[in-house]
């Protein structure tokens, strides 16, 4: 059966059929999934049996792998591919097995915080709980082609300030120490697209360089705002078996809260730099 590229909103997401990600994909396979995540940011490929060799296979051909980074030691470092880190709620002997384990996440972009964000994050679906636990996926070129002429003259040509906040939905109460900040462009081109994309986000944006607090919090909230108009959003509905990719520099992310006492693991990889990608990795539909 030939790939198909289907669009799942009108502003981000598509789901891509037709592939077996289990098995190594041959060029003219790669070049087509290369343009639909660079048309569309975010893919979900539906129905897939893959191990972690598999994923990490799969992302490699995207760019240099990410690896684990750990503050604190988790059960899964025995049990996985050195590339990737558990998303889980499970626990081993009191101690998760995974990160992000519990409730809901603000929107955010990964690695955002460090000097090299990650360009992709994959996440494959393992176990799902019955409710939540959903991921809200958000253009930022969609917010950026929104942006009014006075709130754009605001922000050009300045910078953020993005500092990592361990799985809270409260900036003024995070659930672990903070580590990393890093300033970012507010608009940034693509270096892929070529599209302007506005890079921001609630969890982790935490001032604007050159503004006092009182503006930087205004502007901030208006951008936010724009970033998360409905509009502007794809919400996705796990089912074990699914592994979506999504591009880091294009969109932010959230988590929905779901059940407590459901288990939920998801496997994730991440590429952190464009070196080593697959050649075709520039093609653009």
């Amino acid at each position: 059966m030939p790939i198909a590229v289907k669009p799942l909103s009108p502003a981000i997401g598509a789901a891509v059929t037709g592939v077996d990600l289990s098995q190594p994909l041959d060029d003219a396979v790669f070049a087509a999934i290369m343009a639909a995540w660079l048309r569309h940011s975010v893919l979900v490929f539906p129905g897939q049996d893959i191990a972690d060799e598999d994923q990490v296979r799969f992302s490699a051909r995207f760019g240099r792998l990410g690896r684990r980074k750990r503050k604190v030691a988790r059960p899964e470092a025995g049990d996985v591919h050195p590339a990737v880190m558990l998303i889980s709620n499970i626990r081993r002997d009191g101690v998760p097995i995974g990160s992000l384990p519990d409730g809901e996440m603000m929107f955010h972009s990964d690695g955002a915080y460090t000097d090299v964000p990650y360009i992709a994050t994959f996440l494959y679906a393992i176990e799902i709980p019955s409710v939540g636990g959903d991921t809200l996926f958000a253009s930022l070129y969609a917010a950026a082609e929104a942006l009014p002429p006075d709130l754009r003259a605001r922000i050009e040509g300045r910078r953020a300030v993005h500092t990592y906040y361990a799985g809270t939905t409260d900036k003024a109460n995070p659930a672990a120490s903070l580590s990393g900040e890093a300033a970012k462009p507010i608009l940034r081109v693509h270096e892929q697209s070529g599209r302007e994309a506005l890079f921001v986000s609630r969890l982790m944006t935490d001032r604007i360089e050159g503004m006092d607090a009182d503006e930087s919090a205004e502007v901030l909230e208006a951008l936010f705002a724009i970033a998360e108009r409905e509009e502007h959003i794809y919400r996705h509905r796990w089912t074990p078996g699914d592994l979506v990719v999504w591009d880091n520099r294009a969109c932010n992310h959230a988590r929905t809260d779901f059940p407590g006492g459901e288990r939920r693991l998801l496997r994730r990889t991440t590429v952190e730099s464009l070196e080593g990608a697959d050649p075709l990795q520039g093609v653009v539909a």
